[in-house]
């Protein structure tokens, strides 16, 4: 455990409140501007997150800030670690990378703050800066032990082998991946991801789509419409035989071992993908416990990994409803129009059900809202969003 943090250093934290929730996401954007100064240090991030919507920005200033407010009690912020800390051992973040960003925020905390940022504050925030990181250092390190321990675990960046894609719908493609060692795979957790840096250096966190069984990894990608990035690559460059280089799955995100109470896995478009592993899961783990699979998406033509949740009902008896905004004739039958909160409280167990949500991030930021309306301990509503975590969501 880290040394506990002064009380001068507390107090001076807290101090600086007023000054994060004013200047947090212009702290966070230089911050950033300096880190990614260093090509070793660029690649080490999912860029993707780093576009003009500013999300990733906002989402690391609106973290700090919480650490301010809550710099007497950290418990508070314990998902947030356990989060930021398997996003760490996805991207083989290591203890050395910890130095550059402590420069890159104290130097933007001077540079935006100017005058104001005395010596005292950022002493504090240095001093603060590195409780938090041996904290994120040794959950990490655990994490680490623990997979290099599991079997069929590694640590660091393993090659896999593409042995199939499998079209899934019109922009939709399975990807099954083999270790290339002919090792055991590792048995990861229902609804995490693997990180993979793929062969123009991008790493990209896609979702496992399938339950764990000792062989195989599938990740099921959208091919987005901007055609850039990581999904373009693997849909139109990548080939059966061809290999990617994966760290072990990790998240926060996942269906425990013991099911305490009814399950709902909600989710729109290609949010699917995480449940798809959790309905296997508890088709091959849990059959006869209650679950709901319901989904939204455009129609048909959008609809990817049917045949899998048909299968996993089969075995489960989970009940499945899917939901279509834009039907057409054929895709009939199907419920139209989009999921709504009316329908989840007629149809599912809504007050007594744990809650998983998967989507994009309007339809997560509707439902996590909704939910709280409807009185959903938030302990009970657990959520993935394709992208950084904001405020608006989290909050």
């Amino acid at each position: 455990m880290p040394k506990p943090l002064s009380s001068t250093t507390v107090a001076v934290v807290k101090a600086t409140v007023p000054a994060l929730a004013e200047h947090g996401a212009a702290i966070t954007a230089a911050m950033y501007a300096r880190l990614f100064q260093d090509p070793e240090i660029r690649a080490l991030f999912n860029h993707a997150n780093q576009g003009e919507d500013g999300h990733q920005v906002h989402a690391l200033a609106a973290a700090i800030l919480a650490y301010a407010r809550n710099i007497e009690d950290l418990s508070v912020l314990t998902p947030v670690v356990e989060r930021i800390a398997q996003k760490h051992v996805g991207f083989h973040i290591l203890p050395e990378h910890y130095p550059f960003v402590a420069e890159a925020l104290l130097t933007a905390i001077q540079d935006v703050l100017g005058d104001a940022a005395t010596e005292d504050i950022l002493t504090a925030w240095g001093e603060a800066y590195w409780f938090l990181a041996d904290i994120l250092k040794d959950r990490e390190a655990a994490l680490r032990d623990q997979l290099n321990r599991a079997e069929g675990g590694w640590t660091g960046w393993r090659r896999f082998v593409v042995a199939e894609k499998i079209r899934e719908s019109g922009q939709i493609m399975s990807f099954i991946l083999r270790p290339e060692d002919g090792g055991v795979v590792l048995r990861h957790k229902a609804g995490q991801y693997l990180t993979l840096r793929l062969s123009n250096g991008m790493k990209r966190n896609y979702s496992i789509s399938c339950a764990s069984n000792g062989q195989i990894f599938r990740i099921t990608v959208k091919q987005q419409a901007d055609g850039k990035g990581g999904s373009r690559l693997l849909h139109e460059s990548v080939q059966i035989g061809d290999v990617l280089e994966c760290t072990p799955p990790s998240g926060d995100f996942f269906l425990p071992d013991h099911l305490e109470r009814p399950v709902i896995l909600l989710s729109g478009g290609v949010g699917l993908t995480p449940m798809v592993a959790m309905a296997e899961a508890i088709a091959a783990e849990h059959p006869g416990a209650e679950a709901w699979f319901v989904y939204g998406t455009q129609n048909a033509s959008a609809h990817a990994l049917g045949p899998q949740i048909a299968a996993a009902a089969r075995v489960s008896g989970m009940h499945v409803a899917t939901f279509y905004s834009d039907p057409r004739a054929q895709d009939s039958p199907v419920r139209p129009g989009r999921i709504t909160m009316d329908w989840l409280k007629e149809n599912t167990p809504l007050s007594g059900a744990d809650i998983y949500l998967c989507g994009p991030r309007p339809f997560l930021t509707f439902f996590v809202s909704e939910l709280r309306k409807a009185g959903v301990p938030p302990e009970r509503m657990h959520f993935e969003v394709f992208g950084p975590t904001d405020e608006q969501i989290a909050a």
